[in-house]
C-alpha cells in the first residue's frame, strides 16, 4: 500500500484549522515507524512550510475580523448625534477591538494648552478620571505635542516619557503598565485628542494592534468633529428660534402697549401685558415706595433696567421726575430683547401716568373753579350747579360735610413748606376725586365737600351711621399718609343738599376752620375732628349754638333710662355734685340709703361710662344737667 504524502497530512491540519501543536504529530509517527531520514526530511520541511501558511491564514482571518468589527463601529459612529453618546461609543469600540482592560480618551484644551481625561471605560480610579496632561508630559502628552502614535509594553518602568508625580500616582492607582495612545487629528494635522488602550499587565501591542487603533482614531476624530458641528449647528437653530421667538413677543408688546396707549389703559393695564409676554411677575411700586430702593435710583441714574437679586427693576420717570417704578420677580435670566421690552414697557407707563396727571390735574381745576363758586357765593342757579357736579361724578343733591384741611409739622425751611402743601393739595384732589367731591386750595390749607353716607363708615369697619365726626378722623389719617406729615382736619355740620342751598357750603367754612383751632389748641394737631367732639366748647365753635343737641350728646344714654324706667338717676347726679360729689353727703338730700346712691351712680356710670367723673367730662356733664334744667324750667 502507498504511503501517504506528506504535504497531505498538513493540508488536512491546515482545512480543520488544527492548533500549532498538531503540525508535530504527523512527524512523531514517522519517526516512531522508523521512517527513513530522507522521508523525515521532507515532512519537517512540510510542517514548517504549513506552520506558515497557517499563521498567514490567521494573521487574515484575524485582519479581516478586525476591518469587519471597524466598518460596524464607523458605521454606529455614523448613527449617533450626541458629542457624549459618540465619545463613549468610541472609546467602548477601543476597548473591544483590542481586548483591553482599560479605555480611556483625552481632550485637548486649547485655552490651558493641556489635555484632560474625558471618558474613560473600565476605570476604577477617581483620581484617573480626573486627570490632566500637559503636553509633553507622560505617554498621552506626548501623542499629543507629536501626533504620532506611542506604545510601552511597562509604562512604570519606560524612560523615554516624561514622568510627574500626579500622572504617576495616577497610572499607578488604576494599576496600568502596558499603554498604546494614538492622536485623534483632524485634517491631518491639528490634534484634538488621544485614544487609548491599556492593560494592567505587561503586554507588547503588536504593529497591527497600532495600525487599527489609528485607523479607527482616525475614524472616530471625523465623528467627533461631526458631532461637534452638529451641537453647534442645533445650539445656532435654537438660538435663532429663541432670538425669533423673543422678537415676536417683543413685536407683540409693542403692539399691545401703543393699544394700551391709544384707548387710555392705566398702569395696572401695562403691568398685566408685560407680565404676560415676559412670563412672570409685574409690579408698579409708587413713587414714596420706589424712591426707598438702591436698585431704582441706579436705574433712574443709568436709564435702563437693572438687576436686583432675583428681580429686574426699571424705573419710570420723566424730566428727571421719579414716577415709580416696574418690577419682574422672580425672573432672574433676562435677555437683551426682553429688557429692552421691559424697559419699553416703563417708558409707555411714564406716559400714562403724565397723560393721568394733565387729565387729573384739568378735573382737579375744575373741582376746585366749583367749590371757590359755592364757598365764594351764595346765590347759584341749583340747575347749573347740578349739571357741572354731574360732569365731576358729583351728587350735590345728597348730604355732604365741608372740610378744612392743615399741614402740621412743616415748620423749617420755605421749599420744604411749600412742598408739603403740594402733596396736600395732589392727596386731597386725589381723595376728592375717589369719594365724588370736591376741593380747593384756600388759604393755605385744603378744603373738601364730600358727602356722607354709610359706606364711609363702612370702609372704616364701623357699623354706626356715618358723622362727621368720622369723615374727619378718616380724611385726617388719609391725607397725613398721602403728605408724609400730621394732618389736622376740622368738619362742619351736615349739610343736607349743597345744590338746593348753595349759601350753606360758605356757612359752614368757619365752623370747619373753627374746629382746626380748636384741635391745635387742645394740642391734638394731625387729628379730624367736628363741633361734637367738643363737648360744651362745641357750642362755641357753631354758629348754631345747639344747646339740646348737646345735652342730648352728653346725658342721652341717662335721660332715655329715666324715661323708660320711670327712675330719675338725673336728679341723682344733681344732688351727687352739689354736694362736691359726696355720696353720703348726697344721700341727706335725697333722703335715700347711701348704698342706694352708690347703686344709682353705679347705674350712670354703667350708662354714661367709666370716665364720666373724670375733670374734664364731669365739668361738661354739670353743664349738661344746668342747661337741661333750665330748658325745662323754660319749657314749663
Amino acid at each position: 500500500m502507498p504511503r501517504a504524502l506528506p504535504d497531505a497530512a498538513y493540508l488536512e491540519l491546515l482545512s480543520r484549522r488544527a492548533p500549532a501543536e498538531a503540525y508535530d504529530e504527523p512527524l512523531a509517527r514517522a519517526r516512531a515507524s522508523g521512517a527513513p531520514p530522507e522521508e523525515l526530511a521532507d515532512l519537517e520541511s512540510g510542517k514548517l512550510l504549513a506552520l506558515r501558511i497557517r499563521a498567514e491564514l490567521e494573521g487574515r482571518r484575524r485582519r479581516e475580523a478586525e476591518l469587519t468589527a471597524l466598518i460596524e463601529t464607523v458605521h454606529d459612529l455614523a448613527g449617533l448625534r450626541d458629542l457624549d453618546d459618540v465619545l463613549r461609543a468610541i472609546v467602548q469600540r477601543a476597548r473591544s477591538l483590542l481586548g483591553t482592560e482599560v479605555a480611556y480618551m483625552t481632550l485637548t484644551d486649547h485655552e490651558r494648552g493641556d489635555t484632560y481625561m474625558r471618558v474613560t471605560e473600565g476605570s476604577v480610579s477617581a483620581r484617573f478620571q480626573q486627570l490632566r496632561l500637559g503636553m509633553g508630559e507622560g505617554l498621552g502628552g506626548l501623542v499629543a505635542q507629536t501626533a504620532r502614535p506611542y506604545v510601552t509594553d511597562d509604562y512604570p518602568a519606560d524612560e523615554r516619557f516624561r514622568h510627574t508625580s500626579p500622572i504617576d500616582s495616577a497610572v499607578g492607582e488604576e494599576g496600568l503598565v502596558a499603554i498604546l495612545g494614538v492622536p485623534l487629528l483632524l485634517g491631518g494635522r491639528e490634534v484634538i485628542g488621544v485614544l487609548y488602550a491599556a492593560d494592567r499587565r505587561a503586554r507588547v501591542f503588536e504593529r497591527e494592534q497600532i495600525a487599527l487603533l489609528g485607523s479607527f482614531a482616525a475614524y472616530a476624530a471625523v465623528a467627533i468633529d461631526n458631532a461637534r458641528l452638529l451641537g453647534e449647528t442645533r445650539d445656532a437653530l435654537a438660538e435663532l428660534e429663541t432670538a425669533n421667538e423673543t422678537m415676536e413677543r417683543a413685536s407683540d408688546v409693542h403692539d399691545r402697549l401703543t393699544e394700551l396707549v391709544l384707548r387710555g389703559g392705566d398702569v395696572t393695564d401695562v403691568a398685566g401685558a408685560v407680565a404676560e409676554v415676559l412670563e412672570g411677575r409685574v409690579e408698579f411700586a409708587e413713587p414714596v415706595a420706589a424712591s426707598a430702593q438702591p436698585a431704582v435710583e441706579r436705574s433712574r441714574n443709568g436709564g435702563y433696567a437693572v438687576r436686583d437679586g432675583d428681580d429686574w427693576v426699571t424705573a419710570v420717570s420723566a424730566g428727571g421726575e421719579l414716577l415709580g417704578a416696574l418690577v419682574l420677580q422672580g425672573h432672574p435670566d433676562l435677555n437683551p430683547v426682553d429688557q429692552r421690552t421691559f424697559e419699553r414697557a416703563a417708558m409707555v407707563t411714564s406716559l400714562l401716568l403724565l397723560a393721568r396727571r394733565s387729565a387729573g390735574e384739568a378735573e382737579q381745576r375744575v373741582r376746585g373753579e366749583l367749590l371757590d363758586e359755592l364757598l365764594d357765593a351764595a346765590r347759584h342757579d341749583p340747575r347749573l350747579l347740578r349739571d357741572r357736579a354731574a360732569r365731576l361724578h358729583a351728587d350735590l343733591d345728597a348730604p355732604h360735610v365741608l372740610l378744612s384741611a392743615r399741614l402740621d409739622g412743616q415748620a423749617g425751611a420755605d421749599a420744604e413748606e411749600s412742598l408739603g402743601r403740594q402733596r396736600l393739595w395732589a392727596a386731597a384732589s386725589h381723595l376728592a376725586a375717589t369719594r365724588r367731591g370736591l376741593a380747593a386750595a384756600r388759604e393755605g390749607g385744603t378744603v373738601l365737600l364730600l358727602p356722607l353716607s354709610d359706606a364711609d363708615a363702612a370702609r372704616e369697619g364701623g357699623a354706626a351711621p356715618a358723622t362727621p365726626s368720622r369723615l374727619a378722623q378718616d380724611v385726617a389719617a388719609q391725607l397725613g399718609v398721602a403728605a408724609g406729615a400730621p394732618v389736622t382736619v376740622g368738619a362742619s355740620a351736615t349739610v343736607p343738599a349743597p345744590a338746593a342751598q348753595p349759601g350753606a357750603v360758605a356757612a359752614a367754612y368757619p365752623e370747619a376752620r373753627r374746629c382746626v383751632d380748636a384741635l391745635r389748641l387742645l394740642g391734638r394737631a394731625g387729628h379730624g375732628a367736628a363741633a361734637e367732639d367738643f363737648g360744651f366748647i362745641g357750642m362755641l365753635l357753631t354758629d348754631s349754638r345747639d344747646v339740646g343737641s348737646f345735652v342730648r350728646r352728653t346725658l342721652g344714654p341717662v335721660l332715655d333710662y329715666d324715661a323708660r324706667r320711670g327712675t330719675d338717676l338725673v336728679a341723682t347726679m344733681e344732688a351727687y355734685f352739689a354736694c362736691g360729689m359726696s355720696p353720703a353727703r348726697a344721700k341727706d338730700m335725697l333722703h335715700v340709703h347711701v348704698n342706694t346712691v352708690a347703686q344709682r351712680l353705679e347705674r350712670v356710670a354703667r350708662l354714661l361710662g367709666d370716665d364720666w367723673q373724670s375733670p374734664e367730662r364731669a365739668l361738661e356733664t354739670q353743664l349738661a344737667l344746668r342747661l337741661h334744667r333750665l330748658s325745662g324750667a323754660v319749657g314749663g
